[in-house]
């Protein structure tokens, strides 16, 4: 009996190192085909174009309680380099604070120097960020609506650049995301290198071989016709871009990624802010997943198309296969003590050592394209594979919270106006507290040392190096959590005291 289920858990492993495996070859895959494009060209400001016959565009500034950066947000759509009488802004403020009061004199500001803008102010939330995008939806005339979220700073040539790109069948338009504060920390360096990679490879080759890939909710433009045409923006999702995006393709519209046009935007400084951005990525993608990859198979478009966006749609599975190996390893031990295993254990083995490495192949082809040497990148790519490892149990307590039938919020990653030359943030405004989840990290990653042990006594050192590697980059993870939860206590108290107290007051007001 015993080892009846020890084998029924083999092949669990079995089947969970294979599909690893698989989304490995597929970065591996598209590493190859955006490496071959070369690095970056020199992006150069665009020469001011001749603009009869250009359209009317709208821009769209989803707000939410962003007190440090809706000034900015506002003053960057300004400073857009288009026809005033072909612009429009409309600021979509659902903020329940006083960022209302800075988003009423930035506002005031741009009327006073001839914009056309507007503030829409719901009631209530209803699908927050979506349902704020619907709304203001039905309030313009434009047939062009360009979207940014307020922690990015368009270039003043971005409409310039976008609007050629639209041929009749396109949707909308992408750009590539810089960043504003890459050099704050190790922390905000490390997400640098991971979206680095999400753009210059895998938008970049998915949209150079013809497969779908997604609006990533800011620093891009939409087709109006498009987004109606696909059911409009819903909230049935926690990832309304990818949900309309794909239902755009469905739809036999198509997308086009541009690149060479950079929008940078803030990272977020604390983890506390990561582990909120990547919770909610993660169950809105399983969530588009479920809702559209029965429709994207059922379509007549090519296998390839279907395949890729299997894997697009259900990615952050990833993680929780992590969880599910790592859960698995001493059930593998004794299993391979009590069953000669021989070469179906060496064949698993060579899997797995190709999906662990295409992690690192793929980071350090992002690196690449930006011209980045690997000797200096490499620090960064390992690094960010131990935070990505060690995000696991977030990332699946995600997904394993839509069969759980948990109710889904929508939580923003709160941003701070943070820019590389910043001091840390010391205001305790909307600075999130530690999640507990911490705890099962350590514990996940005390059971994971516990297998480094037994692996080690029966010289199985395959299960050592993963074992060991998943540990550390669990116990790093928490490790990182708390001292950042301790410095956030720290700034609250000192925050409280009178002399501070006052200091608070009159930056609210500013």
């Amino acid at each position: 009996m015993i080892t009846t289920v020890l084998v029924g858990l083999g092949l669990v492993y079995v089947a969970a190192s294979v599909l690893l495996f698989l989304f490995g070859l597929n970065l591996i895959g598209y590493s190859y085909a955006a490496v071959r494009k070369g690095r970056y060209a020199a992006t150069t400001p665009m020469a001011r174009p001749n603009l009869s016959g250009r359209p009317h565009v709208t821009i769209q500034l989803p707000i939410y309680n962003e007190w440090y950066v809706a000034s900015r947000a506002i003053e960057s759509a300004c400073r857009l380099d288009y026809p005033r009488h072909l612009l429009a802004i409309q600021v979509l403020d659902d903020s329940t604070d006083d960022t209302t009061s800075v988003v009423d004199a930035a506002v005031a500001s741009a009327r006073r120097q001839g914009f056309d803008i507007t503030v829409l102010r719901r009631t209530d939330r209803v699908g927050y960020k979506a349902g704020a995008l619907a709304a203001g939806l039905t309030s313009i005339q434009s047939e062009f609506v360009a979207i940014f979220d307020a922690d990015f700073v368009p270039p003043t040539d971005f409409i310039n650049r976008a609007m050629p790109q639209f041929e009749d069948d396109v949707a909308f338009v992408q750009a590539r995301w810089g960043h504003l504060n890459e050099q704050h920390s190790t922390l905000t360096k490390l997400q640098a290198t991971a979206i680095d990679a999400h753009f210059g490879i895998e938008q970049a080759a998915r949209g150079q071989r013809g497969h779908w890939f997604n609006f990533n909710g800011t620093c891009g433009v939409w087709r109006r016709s498009a987004i109606v045409s696909a059911g409009g923006w819903t909230a049935d999702t926690l990832t309304e871009d990818l949900d309309l995006s794909y239902r755009a393709h469905l739809a036999g519209w198509k997308g086009t990624y541009l690149e060479d046009l950079v929008v940078p935007g803030e990272l977020p400084g604390e983890i506390a802010g990561l582990r909120t951005q990547q919770a909610r990525w993660a169950r809105g993608s399983i969530e588009c997943a479920m809702k559209l990859l029965g429709k994207v198979w059922r379509s007549d478009n090519r296998l390839a198309i279907k395949l890729q966006a299997t894997a697009h749609l259900t990615a952050y599975g990833v993680h929780l296969l992590l969880v599910v190996i790592t859960l698995l390893y001493p059930a593998v031990l004794i299993l391979a003590e009590r069953v000669d295993l021989g070469r179906p254990v060496f064949i698993l083995g060579c899997c797995l050592a190709a999906a662990s490495a295409a992690p690192v192949i793929f980071l350090a082809s992002g690196q690449y394209r930006k011209g980045i040497p690997l000797t200096k990148a490499l620090p960064r790519v390992l690094g960010l594979v131990v935070l990505g490892s060690g995000m696991m149990v977030n990332t699946a307590r995600a997904t394993l919270a839509i069969a759980l039938q948990r109710e889904a919020e929508f939580e923003r990653t709160a941003k701070f106006a943070l820019l590389d030359d910043s001091h840390r943030h010391t205001e305790p405004r909307y600075r999130d507290r530690i999640d507990r989840i911490v705890w099962w990290e350590l514990a996940l990653a005390t059971y994971a040392a516990s297998t480094v042990v037994l692996a080690a006594s029966v010289e199985s050192w395959g299960v050592v190096v993963y074992a060991s590697m998943f540990s550390v980059s669990l116990y790093a993870v928490a490790f990182v959590s708390i001292v950042h939860e301790l410095r956030r206590r720290s700034d609250v108290k000192t925050a409280s005291r009178p002399e501070h107290a006052g200091a608070m007051v009159d930056a609210g007001a500013a």
